[in-house]
């Protein structure tokens, strides 16, 4: 199916980043693309996509991408999820709107959406999830507040199509914080965490796994439903 009018497309690692701001659309319906999740429909009046295609920069380019064969031409093209805090300030479900993505030696310039207030600032995209409170530190020395795994990404497909570029990302793990289950071990070649061997391994350490994990699942969820609040404010 092709869309008549530009949409915008909205890019998540997982599905559940997105499904809060998809729940507030106009009649939001599956899409079927080589990608792991993707929905559309209309937001006051104008054509969305949605698409979560795992984690990583590769898999975030493979969804805009893929995402063309639904629309020959978007509006705009935004990165959204969660991320890590750079910046001590920061507090878990603060939005954070990217003023640049930086990945490996490229910055890419992102649009401001004209959302609610929220925290401006450089964000960078790793290729390994910033597990420590050292780490954390370590990045932050280059100025920016905040790290993903995806954003660079985006920014490049919207580069090569020469379309307008948002990032909007929610916090979910403090600059100060360290975890103790190594999520990167979990890690599929699909972009997608294996959730039975991460919930395995966190039953067989319940002093400090299992917790873990219970409290990452509470503050991700709360940070998608501000990440949704967030984007039904936005002009775009």
């Amino acid at each position: 199916m092709t869309l008549l009018y530009h949409p915008l497309l909205f890019i998540a690692s997982d599905h559940r980043e997105a499904e809060p701001w998809v729940a507030r659309w106009e009649s939001p319906r599956p899409l079927s693309l080589p990608v792991h999740w993707a929905r559309a429909g209309k937001w006051q009046g104008r054509d969305m996509i949605a698409i979560a295609n795992g984690v990583g920069t590769e898999r975030a380019i493979a969804a805009v991408r893929a995402a063309q064969a639904a629309a020959d031409r978007f509006a705009g093209v935004c990165s959204i999820g969660t991320g890590g805090a750079l910046d001590p300030s920061l507090a878990v479900a603060d939005i954070v709107v990217a003023s640049s993505v930086a990945g490996d030696s490229i910055s890419w310039p992102a649009l401001d959406p004209h959302g609610p207030r929220s925290r401006s600032g450089p964000i960078l995209t790793s290729p390994h999830i910033a597990r420590t409170a050292k780490e954390k530190s370590n990045l932050s020395r280059s100025g920016v507040i905040l790290v993903d795994m995806e954003a660079a990404g985006v920014a490049a497909a919207a580069h090569e199509l020469a379309v307008p570029f948002y990032c909007v990302r929610v916090v979910s793990d403090l600059a100060g914080e360290t975890f103790f289950i190594d999520f990167e071990r979990f890690l599929m070649p699909d972009g997608r965490f294996d959730v039975q061997r991460v919930v395995l391994f966190a039953m067989a350490h319940p002093a400090k796994g299992f917790p873990e994990l219970l409290r990452l699942q509470r503050r991700t969820s709360a940070a998608a439903r501000r990440l949704g609040e967030f984007l039904a404010g936005c002009e775009f």
